[in-house]
């Protein structure tokens, strides 16, 4: 009878946490859009400890444009405009994330890269479709990254295409460190950025920023397929009240590159 009470319990314990691995990693959790962040909305009601229990590896932004975030190991980091990280409080909040509970099912080695154009090339051999979502973590020693962050904004706030015009420009060098991001598919222009987006972050979390070019050697990539996507929209006037019919393609890739 005991072990027959064992069995049924250890049974109900792994049917428990069967789904809870199934979709680890699964989900890609996004607060609002690309294109309503680059027409200019820049402040959200998610708080940053909300954020964090949706998933513990991700990135965006902080409200009134105040710098890059980086989601790493569960934890938020801010890279101002003057380039010095800081943790962000849970009490702060953002107008455009996206996180992910990260369980890495792909690694591709790089033996060599000059040029981010040539990591995502090496990268997206590795991949078995590019219709679905992947979460990106590269850790270890950069040759070189060339990183960015934006300054605090003001209202009325501008286009992000204007703001990026003064971004301040990081270049670290032989530097160990990680970056994070995402791949995402081509439909979901307007709503994220289709293709990669990576931000870095230095082992020591002093700097990092918005990558915009790198140079790496012998380093493991690590992927997260992910084939599911939870949006949650903003619930006020200004974005209620945003005109998004305009294809905003030129404007993200000026923003991105």
């Amino acid at each position: 009878m005991r072990f027959r009470k064992f069995s049924v319990a250890l049974i109900c314990l792994i049917l428990f946490l069967f789904p809870l691995a199934a979709h680890s990693g699964e989900v890609l959790y996004q607060y609002s859009t690309i294109d309503s962040l680059l027409a200019g909305v820049y402040d959200g009601q998610l708080t940053n400890g909300a954020l964090k229990k949706q998933g513990n590896l991700g990135l965006g932004t902080f409200n009134a444009l105040d710098g890059e975030m980086v989601v790493l190991d569960g934890r938020v980091y801010q890279v101002p405009f003057d380039g010095k990280v800081r943790q962000a409080p849970d009490g702060g909040k953002t107008p455009f994330a996206a996180v992910t509970r990260f369980a890495p099912k792909i690694f591709a080695p790089i033996k060599k890269a000059a040029s981010l154009t040539e990591l995502i090339k090496a990268i997206d051999q590795a991949l078995p479709t590019k219709n679905i979502f992947y979460a990106l973590k590269i850790e270890g020693r950069f040759a070189q990254v060339k990183a960015r962050s934006v300054p605090r904004q003001t209202r009325p706030y501008p286009p992000l295409a204007q703001v990026v015009e003064k971004q301040a420009v990081f270049t670290f060098k032989d530097v160990v460190g990680t970056m994070v991001g995402f791949r995402c598919p081509p439909f979901v222009k307007g709503v994220n950025v289709p293709g990669y987006h990576l931000h870095f972050l230095t082992k020591d979390r002093t700097q990092g920023g918005h990558v915009l070019d790198c140079t790496v050697e012998n380093l493991t990539v690590q992927v997260d397929p992910i084939h599911k996507l939870t949006l949650v929209l903003p619930q006020d006037k200004e974005f209620y009240h945003l005109d998004l019919d305009k294809d905003k393609s030129g404007e993200l890739k000026k923003v991105e590159k």
